[in-house]
């Protein structure tokens, strides 16, 4: 029976300790976004780094913003150069060391290190981003096409499960400092230590056992001016993948709204709600257990119902969710708001990805998530942007921000309608049959 539902779901070669590996990955960089981007530091340093100015939240999401700029601006490169030199894994290495050594640099931080904060947060960020664009790459080497929706879900699972124990070592870290005397923000910088080492030992499965099976398709010469030719082809021919193209777009909106909900909820529960740091981090490690479940159940269903009714019915709850966020003026609403934010946050970015998997020519994968990755990074620019600009002109308004960036689950929503699944794959086959066609004649 397990060997029945192995081959059912992965791919002739790939073995289900391989996926457990992959999925790790998940689970080990998981921690980097719930603690420092979600949970913990978003807030430090709004009300220590930043000391609580005026334009405190603005320039936490403007410091985000550049990361994802520079993610940008190298997405699309760093996939087409990966797809040319079978070097997924070797990048992969390469970002996760960068990820780890400016979160533990983070350490330094306090009143008065602004700039040290900025850079090692955008550091950190840009290496994060862009291993996620890579790990992202390797599902259709591991998952059947009907089954990336569960394996997909396996992973961002799994990952919410490791971003639960990094946040988890944290709150204890916090607690011990608490009955030891110290003040919570003391010891706040400790935690950027604690979680960068649970990233470095959690992702040695996926260094140990996941394969890079994809072959050079270029010489080192010609790599870089292959790369850029590559995505000028598929910019060119967007019109080929219009289905991919629309889901492209309703990911930059819907992201937009996902983006500032998780940048920026530690900094709503305690500005807007008044919760505390304990408050606030009990909060969000429930969520991740939402969120796990979530993603975990919602990829089998996604599987079922398919694709674009998924992620049109995780989009509907995001748009209770803001709703409840805004009327929520006591605590018992406002955690309806956020559990239902974390089963919508784990559905919808599996889903995501695995749509993209599924509609993606195979033989340009690490190129077409790395054009997935540039369409979530712009949403993580204009998202907290947005957020930051409508709280600082409103005069530190947190709750007409989130009703404002509510409106991007709205827009993603009407997109999502004018995708046809099908029809999108169809296109990716044809086109892979053309290529390969092509580079033997």
């Amino acid at each position: 029976m397990a060997a029945e539902n192995r081959s059912r779901t992965l791919t002739g070669d790939a073995t289900p300790r391989e996926a457990w590996a992959w999925a790790m990955y998940d689970f080990a960089n998981s921690g980097y976004t719930t603690v420092v981007i979600t949970a913990v530091f978003n807030a430090y340093f709004v009300a220590v780094v930043a000391q609580r100015a005026p334009w405190a939240t603005l320039a936490w999401t403007a410091t985000l913003a550049a990361s994802y700029v520079l993610i940008v601006l190298t997405a699309p490169l760093i996939g087409a150069w990966a797809d040319a030199r079978a070097a997924k894994k070797r990048l992969l290495v390469f970002t996760t060391i960068g990820c780890v050594a400016f979160t533990a640099a983070l350490y330094f931080t306090g009143p008065g290190t602004l700039a040290v904060a900025v850079a090692c947060v955008i550091a950190s960020n840009f290496f994060f981003g862009t291993g996620e664009n890579l790990i992202a790459a390797f599902l259709p080497e591991l998952a059947k096409s009907r089954a990336m929706g569960r394996v997909s879900g396996w992973g961002w699972s799994l990952g919410y499960l490791g971003g639960l124990l990094s946040l988890g070592a944290c709150l204890a870290w916090l607690a011990h400092a608490k009955s030891a005397g110290r003040e919570t923000a003391q010891a706040v910088p400790e935690t950027m230590l604690i979680t960068a080492v649970l990233f470095a030992v959690a992702s040695l499965p996926t260094f140990l056992f996941l394969r890079e099976r994809a072959l050079p398709q270029a010489s080192a010469d010609g790599i870089v001016r292959t790369a850029w030719a590559r995505l000028a082809a598929t910019v060119h021919h967007t019109r080929n993948f219009r289905d991919l193209a629309r889901f492209l777009v309703c990911t930059l909106f819907y992201q937009a709204g996902i983006a500032a909900v998780i940048t920026l909820a530690a900094i709503y529960a305690q500005e807007a709600m008044r919760f505390t740091t304990e408050q606030t981090l009990v909060l969000i490690l429930v969520v991740n257990l939402t969120a796990a479940c979530g993603a975990f159940g919602f990829g089998y269903l996604q599987d079922r119902i398919g694709h674009v009714r998924a992620i049109a019915l995780t989009l509907c709850g995001w748009i209770l969710m803001v709703t409840l966020a805004y009327l929520a003026e006591g605590a018992a609403l406002f955690w309806v708001a956020a559990n239902i934010a974390g089963l919508c946050m784990g559905a919808s970015q599996s889903a995501g990805r695995a749509m993209v998997g599924y509609l993606a020519p195979p033989s340009r994968l690490a190129e077409f998530f790395g054009l997935w990755g540039l369409a979530v990074k712009l949403a993580s620019i204009f998202g907290p942007l947005t957020y930051g600009l409508v709280n600082w002109l409103s005069g530190g308004n947190h709750r007409q921000a989130i009703l404002f960036t509510g409106a991007y689950f709205v827009i993603g929503l009407l997109l999502i309608s004018g995708v046809d699944v099908a029809r999108g794959r169809r296109s990716a086959l044809r086109s892979d049959r053309s290529e390969r066609k092509a580079r033997f004649q």
